[in-house]
C-alpha cells in the first residue's frame, strides 16, 4: 500500500478504485458521517478524503451539498443535514463565494463594516449549524484573490480584495477562537504553500464549477483528514531521531565531538543546526523527542556536548543508544513512555533502517526523508503527523512533565514499601465538575488516551460543551500535583444517571500517573457526587480494544462486582461492572484533596 501522504495527485488518482477497494477491506473501521457543505464542486475533494480517511482508519459517510448551496442548505432548509445526523460538517468555500466585497474606492474607515457584514453571514451558518445539528464543525478561511486588481496596492488599499481578505481573516480566527464547536482550517497557508498559479483551475471552473486543481484538492484533503484525525486521537505524540547524519553530519564514533558537523560555519553544518532548532519547536509545543541510535550510549551522548548543539540531553524524554536492533528499541521507547507505537514517527537517513522498522513496527510512521538533512523537516511537515486542535498549557509542559516522571522513578527505589513512596511525593489532587475552562483539555483527553480508558469513546468540545449544560450526568475531571511538579488534568469520568443508577460512558486518565492511587481519588469523588444524586448503584463498562488491555480489570481492582447487564449496543467482548453504594468507604490514602466543591 503506498503512503498517500508522500505520493502524487497523478499515482492516487490512477490507483483511486484499487486503493480504495483495498482499504475497504479493512477491518475495525470506524464509521464517520461527514457533511460536506461546498461553494464550488467538491467531488473531487471528496473522493480523495475518502481515501484518505479510509487508510486512517475510518469508514467515511459523506453527503454533499448541491454546488454553492452551502449557506441555504445550513440556514434555509437545514432538514436533510438534520436528517443525515453527520458527526461533522466542513463548509469548503473560497475568495470567490464571498458576497459583502467592498468597493474600490473604499475609505479606511468603512473596512471594517464590510468585513463584519461578511463574517456575520458565516456566523449565521455557524449558529444555524449548531443549533439544528450540534456536531463540530470545520470552516475553511480564504486564500489570496488569483488576480491583483490593484496591484502591489491590493494589500494595502482598502478597497482591495487582498486586503480584505486579509481582514476577514483576521475576524475569522477572532471569532472562531470563542467558538469552540468550529475548528478553522487554514487554506490561506495552504494554497500560499502551494501557490496560488497551482490552485485555481479556470478551465474546469467554468465547465464543471471545479474551482480548484486536482493538485489543490489534494493538499486541502490532506490537511483536512489530518484535523479529523486529529479530533479522534490519531495524531502521533513522540518524534524518534537517529543520530549520526541525522542530527549532525558524521559519525560521532569516528569524528569525535570536535569533527562532527554542526553549527553555522559551513552550508552543510547550518542545515544539521536548523534542523535540531525544527525538533526543539516541535517540542516546546508538547512533542516528546527520544534517540535511537547503534552507538555506545556515553558516546553517542557527548556529541550534544558540542557548543553549536541546539539540542541538550535533558531536551529527550528517552534516549536508546546500544547495538540493539531499532525496532526493540522504539519498543522499549513506547513501553518506557507507556504510549503505543502509533504514536511514534522515526526520522534516520539509512533508508536500510527504515526498511526495518517499517517491516517490524508497521504502526510507526517513517517518513522516507532521504539523506539530505535540508529536507528533513519538510518531510515531517508533509506527514502531517502532528496536527493540533489546540495547545494547552499541558501540551506546553509536556516534556517537563516526562522529565519529572524520571526523577519520580529514582525516588520509588529508596523506600521500603510503596505506600511509603505514594505518601513522600506529597500528592494534592483537584477533583471537581466540568468547568469551561477546561473543556478544551477534557476534550483533548478523551481523544489522546488510548490505553487508560475504559471505554475509548472520542468526545468533540462541542459534545462535551453539551453535556456541561445538560442534566442528568455527572462529569468530574482530576488535576495532579506533587514534589516534583503539576501533571495538569489527567483524569476525566463521564456518567449518566438513569433512575437511581449512574452509568459511566467515560472512565479516563493519563498513563504517566500510573500507580498513584488517583483512581481511588475519582472513585471517591463520584461516590460521593453520585450519593448525592440519589444513586444507588454505579455500573462501569470496558469496552476492549487493541490499547486498553491494561484495564480490562480495572472496576475489580475498585471492588466493582461483574454485572449481568450489558447494554445491547456494546460490542462483543465488552464486560459490565456494578458497585452498590451502600455503606461505601473511601478508597484514596495517599493524595489529600485540595479542591472538592459541593455544588
Amino acid at each position: 500500500m503506498i503512503d498517500l501522504n508522500f505520493c502524487s495527485i497523478d499515482e492516487i488518482l490512477s490507483k483511486r478504485r484499487t486503493l480504495r477497494r483495498e482499504l475497504l477491506a479493512a477491518t475495525n473501521l470506524q464509521e464517520l458521517r461527514i457533511a460536506v457543505l461546498g461553494g464550488s464542486t467538491t467531488d473531487e475533494l471528496v473522493n480523495l478524503l475518502e481515501l484518505l480517511l479510509l487508510s486512517s482508519g475510518f469508514r467515511p459517510v459523506i453527503h454533499q451539498s448541491e454546488y454553492c448551496r452551502f449557506y441555504e442548505d445550513a440556514v434555509v432548509d437545514p432538514q436533510a443535514l438534520i436528517d443525515f445526523k453527520p458527526d461533522l460538517v466542513y463548509i469548503h468555500t473560497s475568495c470567490l463565494n464571498t458576497q459583502n466585497v467592498p468597493p474600490l474606492d473604499c475609505a479606511e474607515a468603512d473596512l471594517p463594516g464590510y468585513v463584519q457584514a461578511e463574517t456575520a453571514r458565516y456566523c449565521q451558518i455557524w449558529d444555524s449549524l449548531e443549533s439544528n445539528v450540534g456536531c463540530q464543525l470545520i470552516q475553511n478561511n480564504f486564500e489570496t484573490p488569483p488576480r491583483a486588481i490593484l496591484g502591489n496596492m491590493d494589500a494595502v488599499s482598502p478597497g482591495g480584495m487582498s486586503r480584505f481578505l486579509m481582514e476577514l481573516n483576521i475576524a475569522f480566527a477572532q471569532e472562531t477562537a470563542e467558538r469552540p464547536k468550529v475548528i478553522l482550517q487554514d487554506v490561506h497557508g495552504i494554497s500560499a504553500r502551494l501557490g496560488t498559479r497551482q490552485w485555481f483551475d479556470w478551465n474546469r471552473y467554468f465547465m464543471y464549477k471545479l474551482l480548484l486543481t486536482p493538485e489543490a484538492n489534494l493538499e486541502l484533503a490532506r490537511s483536512l483528514s489530518s484535523i479529523i484525525g486529529s479530533m479522534y486521537g490519531k495524531s502521533r505524540k513522540v518524534l524518534v531521531l537517529d543520530l549520526d547524519n541525522t542530527l549532525w553530519g558524521g559519525v560521532i564514533g569516528d569524528d569525535g565531538v570536535d569533527k562532527i558537523q554542526i553549527g553555522r560555519e559551513t552550508p552543510v553544518a547550518e542545515a544539521y543546526t536548523a534542523f535540531q532548532e525544527y525538533c526543539l519547536s516541535l517540542r516546546d509545543r508538547g512533542i516528546l523527542l527520544a534517540v535511537c541510535s547503534k552507538n555506545t550510549e556515553a558516546i553517542a551522548k557527548s556529541g550534544f556536548a558540542h557548543p553549536s548543539s541546539i539540542l541538550k540531553l535533558d531536551h529527550f524524554s528517552c534516549f536508546k543508544a546500544n547495538w540493539e536492533p531499532k525496532h526493540e528499541n522504539l519498543l522499549a521507547i513506547a513501553a518506557e513512555l507507556n504510549l503505543g507505537v502509533d504514536s511514534l514517527v522515526f526520522v534516520d537517513d539509512n533508508p536500510a533502517e527504515r526498511d526495518l522498522v517499517e517491516a517490524q513496527l508497521p504502526g510507526v510512521a517513517v517518513p522516507n526523508v532521504g539523506s539530505e538533512v535540508s529536507r528533513f523537516a519538510d518531510f515531517i511537515d508533509q506527514g502531517r503527523y502532528f496536527e493540533p486542535l489546540s495547545i494547552s498549557n499541558e501540551d506546553l509542559k509536556r516534556a517537563a512533565l516526562y522529565a519529572e516522571n524520571a526523577q519520580r522513578a529514582v525516588m520509588e527505589k529508596k523506600f521500603a514499601n510503596y505506600g511509603e513512596y505514594l505518601d513522600s511525593l506529597e500528592m494534592v489532587a483537584e477533583i471537581d465538575t466540568f468547568k469551561p475552562v477546561y473543556l478544551e483539555r477534557i476534550a483533548q483527553l478523551t481523544n489522546k488516551t488510548n490505553q487508560f480508558n475504559l471505554t475509548t469513546r472520542r468526545y468533540t468540545v462541542a459534545e462535551m460543551k453539551s453535556v456541561l449544560g445538560g442534566s442528568g450526568h455527572l462529569g468530574l475531571y482530576g488535576k495532579l500535583a506533587d514534589r516534583f511538579g503539576d501533571n495538569g488534568l489527567i483524569s476525566v469520568v463521564l456518567g449518566r444517571k438513569d433512575s437511581d443508577a449512574l452509568h459511566m460512558d467515560l472512565w479516563l486518565m493519563s498513563c504517566r500517573v500510573l500507580k498513584r492511587d488517583m483512581e481511588f481519588a475519582m472513585l471517591d469523588a463520584v461516590a460521593d457526587r453520585a450519593g448525592k444524586m440519589g444513586v444507588n448503584t454505579i455500573f462501569g463498562y470496558y469496552i476492549p480494544t487493541r490499547k486498553n488491555g491494561m484495564v480490562s480489570d480495572f472496576y475489580s481492582t475498585l471492588g466493582f462486582q461483574p454485572s449481568n447487564v450489558l447494554p445491547s449496543d456494546l460490542p462483543e467482548g465488552s464486560t459490565a461492572w456494578k458497585l452498590d453504594l451502600a455503606g461505601y468507604n473511601r478508597r484514596n490514602r495517599h493524595i489529600k484533596i485540595l479542591e472538592y466543591s459541593n455544588a
